[in-house]
């Protein structure tokens, strides 16, 4: 496609209306987004804390929980500040490098997120079905590669796009309804062809995430099959419930992004702020609920 006609005028900071049609709501919304984001700082703190504090819990399954407790504050921070200073102080003015930064932290976050649940996944398959060799297969080398895979792959995919906005002309218009950046939302406020923007975006999700999500699918297929061969009820019931807690987190991260990602695509009848509150949703109700999901769950955590 040929390039639109520039106006000369390529912006450089933008300004992020928070929920677009719900301005004068601001104060009031704030208020659970802000005891949101306390919960979660403070819970995922004290996960992280009890876990790396008690020798009984360096087990790989509380090791990939630290793991994603990192990932949950990191998250929730890279958005939740940022939408309480427009909430506020009205403070919706960003640069294009700092919105970069930003949409570049929230997606690799989300997609380090996804993966540590596929080896969280993996990690209750190998606890289910080959309980003898658990400590042998998830050694302490092991995990730390795995954690570093997960790091590497999450900026790896997303650290193109840093370039692929950077060569767009953002004359459209400099106004953003919403909380924080994003890619294509950005994106589209290009007067250039962003079809390349469309399709890298497009293989990152299919790469990542969706990948991700069919590979846990195919786990719980195998964990549910081993389960139900074994003969004691009460040992199929054990089994279940160690991975109960794991299969509530996953329902929390994927449910909202399942709803919010075909509302964005194809929802063009759907409000402007119902597409920004389910996008906050996504970064806000994981990392405050996960935490009291496996305190409540998990019993040596809960001790």
């Amino acid at each position: 496609m040929a390039t639109l006609n520039h106006t000369g005028v390529s912006h450089t900071v933008f300004h992020l209306l928070g929920i677009p049609g719900l301005e004068d709501q601001h104060m009031w919304i704030s208020i659970p987004f802000f005891i949101s984001y306390v919960i979660a700082l403070l819970g995922n703190t004290l996960l992280i804390f009890i876990i790396l504090t008690r020798c009984s819990l360096h087990k790989p399954m509380y090791l990939f929980l630290c793991m994603l407790s990192g990932a949950d504050v990191v998250l929730s921070t890279c958005m939740v500040p940022e939408a309480l200073a427009i909430f506020w102080f009205s403070a919706g003015d960003i640069s294009l490098g700092h919105c970069i930064t930003q949409l570049l932290f929230i997606h690799s976050t989300f997609i380090s997120e996804s993966g540590i649940l596929l080896v969280m996944a993996f990690d209750r398959y190998i606890a289910v079905c080959y309980p003898l060799r658990y400590a042998t297969i998830l050694t302490n080398s092991l995990i730390g590669k795995i954690g570093l895979t997960i790091y590497v792959r999450s900026y790896g995919t997303i650290f193109p796009i840093i370039f692929l906005l950077k060569r767009l002309t953002f004359c459209r218009n400099n106004i953003l309804p919403h909380t924080g950046c994003e890619h294509i939302g950005l994106a589209r406020y290009s007067c250039d062809d962003i079809h390349v923007n469309i399709w890298y975006g497009f293989f990152v999700l299919m790469s990542t995430v969706v990948l991700d999500v069919m590979l846990i699918f195919i786990s719980y297929v195998l964990i549910l099959r081993s389960v139900f061969h074994i003969p004691s009820k009460d040992a199929r019931h054990k089994a279940l419930n160690t991975s109960g807690s794991h299969v509530c987190v996953i329902i929390l991260f994927y449910g909202p992004g399942i709803f919010s990602v075909p509302t964005e695509r194809f929802g063009l009848h759907i409000l402007p702020h119902i597409h920004v509150l389910l996008a906050n949703v996504c970064i806000l109700a994981p990392p405050m609920l996960n935490p009291i999901i496996y305190g409540i769950k998990t019993k040596q955590i809960r001790d």
